[in-house]
């Protein structure tokens, strides 16, 4: 009996398409009536891809926890200068998002790993620099963030301050996240963020700077996904360990959970509670940590 191939298709596509079904979250849907391309076997380079994953968000939990000791004064928490923020930021990153992307990182892997066995070019560490060019993106995205938050307190002090316009300021802001729960534009960045199978069949791209622009592409896609849910954070209080802890639920829960239209609507109806809790009762929400 002839040896089963491992990967079925043909070409690039082919590679790309039963990659990415054997990589895919069981409620994926784009992935889901493709065959599995290996066994029930566990892969021991992807148990340790996950591995690493799973142990650089739960030291950067422990990080953030340290370095956000004291900090956290309710709404609106000043994040600190500059660099300060950045690291942060960059740490907090990798503690929220890194458990929720890494379906699309195994995908990735596992095609440069069968490119590897083929004998084609795929130099090591691409995987590595695909997650850098993800966390550039979100990088970015903090820093316009910061640098907006400081241009309003600039311009008018005492703005974010909670027993002022503050308190009505971050309801609206949380309830904007609400909204955009439900618009298209979420609905279409979130299946990016579901389903690996159409991004790495249209955007795949090998070497370095493939792996890089990759990266940037996905994560611009899950900002485009996640940006309000961020604004919602930095409204709550982005040194809040508690409040990072239920938006990064929320956000995996969405990409992960295999019923996307109830994970969203379920969110949208979470922020909007919150949102009427601070402005119409402040204290529930309020204090260090949440």
């Amino acid at each position: 009996m002839p040896r089963r191939k491992l990967f079925t298709g043909g070409g690039a596509h082919g590679h790309v398409r039963a990659a990415v079904s054997a990589a895919a979250p069981s409620g994926s849907s784009g992935a889901a009536s493709l065959p599995r391309a290996s066994s029930s076997r566990v892969d021991a380079r992807e148990a340790g891809l996950i591995a690493i994953l799973l142990g650089l968000a739960a030291a950067s939990w422990v990080f953030n926890s340290a370095q956000m000791s004291g900090m956290d004064m309710g709404r609106w928490t000043d994040p600190g200068p500059l660099g300060f923020f950045v690291v942060t930021w960059v740490v907090m990153l990798a503690a929220m998002m890194f458990p929720s992307v890494a379906p699309m990182v195994i995908a990735y892997d596992r095609i440069h790993s069968h490119r590897r066995r083929m004998g084609r070019y795929a130099p090591p560490g691409s995987t590595a620099v695909f997650v850098a060019g993800y966390l550039v993106s979100w990088t970015a995205f903090g820093v316009v963030a910061y640098a907006l938050y400081a241009l309003a307190a600039a311009q008018s002090p005492g703005i974010f301050a909670s027993d002022q316009a503050g308190r009505y300021l971050a309801a609206g802001v949380i309830m904007l996240a609400a909204v955009y729960q439900l618009t298209p534009a979420k609905n279409v960045s979130l299946m990016k963020c579901r389903t690996p199978m159409d991004f790495l069949l249209h955007r795949m791209r090998h070497g370095y700077g493939g792996a890089l622009r990759m990266g940037v592409e996905h994560g611009a896609w899950c900002v485009a996904c996640c940006w309000a849910l961020m604004a919602a954070l930095f409204a709550l209080g982005v040194m809040s360990i508690g409040w990072m802890a239920v938006i990064g639920a929320f956000i995996a829960g969405e990409k992960m959970l295999p019923w996307k239209r109830l994970a969203n609507r379920s969110v949208a109806v979470a922020l909007a509670v919150i949102a009427l809790s601070i402005a119409l009762t402040p204290a529930a929400t309020g204090g260090t940590g949440m």
